[in-house]
């Protein structure tokens, strides 16, 4: 998992199922594409970002936007193709064991990393080696924790085997293969490839100016094909209004829209003529979490309460301007893994204050707070800087926290702080984040009792032992009506427990520059093909010095 917007905790890439809208300039498109000459190299496509990277080595970073460059970057031996089956990516073909125990990867052949070296079966090896090793700090060590022998067969076959059956095993060597010759016997948290990477993929990374772009070129020599757009740029912007000007001025081909500038500020001739717009039910969610250690929400019964007294439907009505649905635990509705049945909080101010008095928490002396013990219930939430929904989230969220007696402040805070001082460091009362939700719906990761160290992921320290007994058990059966009957309980223990406020899953709003040809949506999105996307020669307007 990742959390978005921009920190990422996952190994691959947002990605969204069932889409419900499609391209929004139709007849446009028909008619550009009758005078289209044909997919041509050339052009570079220019995306907008709110947030920079930290991280450029795959395995060391957790936020999207260094995760996004990083999937350009590298390779793993396998991938998700556009209808969300698994395919070879590294691995021209794998086999797998009848007891599911034993996988064997066939490496593709000629191959070579983007200074020439030639990728084998021991660039695998060492990068499993470097994410188990104690000293190395990541939060994706848990899935190949589980091998239990890993061995190179010969250059170009890898074969790993696990001790009991593990769901996530074969989807889990999608995580990005790391070059051994640049980081064997070095310390990997001080390579210089956390800022100049080094991988096999469709992108050669170029430049990095802090706080303003990372730049990426073509890989002329791609296993796949030399991807038809000669180069990319993430231009960071970390306020939204800003950037959706300079996408209006056309200094930005791509971004994600809010839902006000999807239905409002869109909807006129420049955008209809110059643009593509595209609308599905993102594989996400946003929530509200709270430092399960702070004694404020140490009892259920508080955490409930909050629940009954904030309005979801306000949010996705208000907020949203309907673009999304109310989240009630951490699955996409709609999907396998789902459960629609669980306890739901329906906004009812009257009863949050009667578990609040339950709790312990009255106004005793009339100020309009509830007090404990001459202690009021005061509370700050912490979101990151440029996401206007999110602080327009918190400001709703604290309006009706204030009608049932709890006061909460709220801080906006730029990224990097925002994720390095505050929530690695567990320094905050409740966050609003979210999280993006991989297709496999193991949540090890944020969820189990054993990830609440230093720079993991359950950082509002949640521990229940049944969650983790039955996350154990759903990342050990092939099973799905198995593994379902384990997360319909995971879900139905977390809607009690309310360790997070589940709010809404949003829709995806992403905008293209009309002139970028060959853009497919389909189960995965609309990035599964990027490197088939083109510009017409008589369309492009940039050219990338190399």
């Amino acid at each position: 998992m990742r959390i978005i917007n921009y920190i990422i905790f996952v190994t691959f890439i947002a990605v969204a199922i069932t889409l419900s809208g499609c391209s929004e300039k139709k007849q446009r498109s028909t008619e550009r594409n009758l005078s289209d000459s044909g997919p041509a190299y050339g052009d570079i496509i220019v995306e907008g970002s709110i947030g920079d990277a930290s991280n450029l080595i795959p395995l060391l970073s957790s936020d999207s936007t260094s995760h996004g460059i990083s999937s350009l970057v590298f390779n793993g031996l396998v991938k998700y193709d556009k209808d969300i089956n698994i395919v070879g990516d590294l691995a021209e073909s794998w086999k797998i064991s009848r007891d599911g125990l034993v996988i064997t990867f066939h490496l593709r052949k000629g191959v070579t990393w983007h200074d020439g070296h030639t990728f084998t079966a021991h660039d695998v090896l060492f990068t499993y080696r470097v994410t188990i090793d104690p000293k190395t700090p990541t939060a994706y060590a848990g899935d190949f924790l589980k091998v239990k022998k890993a061995e190179v067969l010969d250059d170009y076959t890898f074969r790993v085997t696990y001790d009991k059956p593990f769901a996530p095993a074969l989807m889990s060597w999608g995580s990005s293969v790391l070059p051994k010759h640049l980081l064997e016997g070095k310390d990997i948290t001080t390579s210089p490839l956390a800022r100049h990477p080094v991988g096999t993929g469709p992108y050669i990374f170029k430049e990095w100016v802090p706080g303003q772009k990372i730049v990426l070129i073509s890989n002329p020599d791609y296993f796949e094909s030399r991807p038809y757009i000669d180069g990319y740029i993430m231009r960071i912007i970390p306020d939204d209004a800003t950037m959706f000007l300079e996408l209006r001025a056309n200094g930005i081909d791509r971004k994600n829209l809010t839902p006000l500038q999807y239905t409002r500020q869109t909807e006129n001739n420049l955008f209809r003529k110059n643009f593509n717009k595209y609308r599905y039910l993102s594989f996400s969610y946003t929530y509200m979490g709270y430092n399960l250690k702070n004694p404020l929400f140490a009892d259920k019964r508080v955490r409930q309460a909050i629940a009954y007294g904030i309005n979801k439907d306000e949010i996705i009505r208000g907020v949203l301007l309907g673009l999304g649905k109310e989240a009630t635990g951490p699955f996409k509705p709609g999907t396998w893994v789902n459960n629609p049945h669980v306890k739901v909080y329906p906004y009812d101010p009257q009863k949050a204050k009667e578990l609040l008095a339950d709790a312990g928490w009255k106004d005793n002396d009339g100020d309009g707070i509830m007090d404990k013990d001459g202690q009021p219930f005061v509370f700050e939430i912490i979101t990151n800087q440029g996401n206007e929904i999110r602080a327009k989230c918190a400001e709703i969220i604290q309006r009706r926290l204030g009608e049932i007696g709890i006061k909460v402040k709220i801080r906006i805070l730029e990224w990097a702080a925002f994720v390095n001082d505050f929530i690695n460091k567990r320094r905050f009362d409740a966050t609003i984040l979210g999280w993006t939700v991989p297709l496999d719906p193991d949540i090890y990761d944020v969820w189990h009792s054993s990830k609440m160290g230093p720079q993991e992921l359950n950082f509002i320290s949640y521990k229940n032992e049944e969650v983790d007994t039955l996350i154990e058990r759903g990342r050990s059966t092939f099973n799905q009506k198995e593994r379902k009957k384990y997360y319909d309980r995971i879900q139905e223990i977390l809607a009690e427990e309310q360790p997070y406020l589940f709010l809404y899953v949003p829709d995806a709003l992403p905008i293209i520059h009309a002139r970028f040809r060959g853009v497919e949506p389909a189960p995965l999105g609309i990035g599964h093909n990027f490197i088939k996307w083109y510009v017409p020669k008589e369309e492009q307007k940039l050219v990338m010095v190399r």
